[in-house]
């Protein structure tokens, strides 16, 4: 039985990754980079530091501890600018969020900056549905390692023993993802998988793993999780 659910952020919770690209593709030209859509997507799963060095890398051009953290500053910067009007949410996301953090532990578990995260959740209040946080800063490798799932898990547990709760086991726990990287660091760490086909197909995602694929989770609740897991 489920008992907890993980949710990645960017094209899962947030529809964003256009917007990623468009960020990265402004910064990065800055530099001479041309970054293609090609180049963006093979590259899903990856935190922003190793996502700049990959593609300064592909480009062959040197990279510098300053040039890195201009660019990683400068893209945060103008992804916040590009979402500033209007928090750009998935259908029926909101609603299922909300749902769901009712009958289950919900965490996220992200490669995505705090500082991003940070934004979006404190203008759409969703701080109060998660019991835990896991962002680009607690995982020392990016997904598909399963570091990021351990340890979403492992600070769900933490708090759970603070509460005087049983330890959750891995197979307890949802995934729901968007890219391969993703469904496959969250197998790895021993969690269920939906796969939503927000950013890659169906097929790519069942061929990653994912046991449940998905076009929406509008057409998700909590009766649906706990039928078919």
């Amino acid at each position: 039985m489920i008992k907890a659910i993980f949710f990645d952020f960017n094209g899962v919770i947030i529809d964003d990754e256009n917007i990623q690209m468009k960020a990265y593709r402004e910064v990065l030209r800055g530099h001479q980079i041309d970054l293609t859509e090609e180049w963006y997507f093979s590259a899903l799963g990856m935190d922003d530091k190793t996502f700049v060095k990959s593609m300064f890398d592909r480009a062959k051009k040197p990279l510098n501890g300053a040039t890195l953290e201009s660019v990683l500053s400068a893209k945060t910067d103008l992804h916040r600018q590009m979402i500033e009007d209007e928090l750009p949410f998935f259908p029926g996301v909101l609603t299922f969020l909300k749902a769901t953090s009712r009958d289950f532990s919900i965490g996220l578990v992200s490669m995505a900056n705090h500082v991003e995260v940070g934004y979006v959740f404190q203008r759409a209040n969703l701080t109060p549905l998660f019991s835990v946080i896991v962002t680009c800063e607690d995982a020392s490798v990016c997904k598909p390692a399963p570091d990021c799932y351990v340890a979403g898990l492992t600070k769900l547990n933490e708090k759970r023993q603070r509460e005087r709760q049983l330890p959750l086991l891995s197979g307890e726990c949802l995934a729901i993802e968007d890219s391969p990287p993703g469904i496959e660091s969250a197998r790895a760490a021993g969690m269920r998988t939906i796969g939503v086909t927000n950013t890659v197909s169906a097929e790519a995602l069942r061929a990653a793993g994912a046991e449940v694929v998905t076009a929406s989770l509008a057409d998700w609740n909590v009766d649906a999780v706990k039928r078919l897991y």
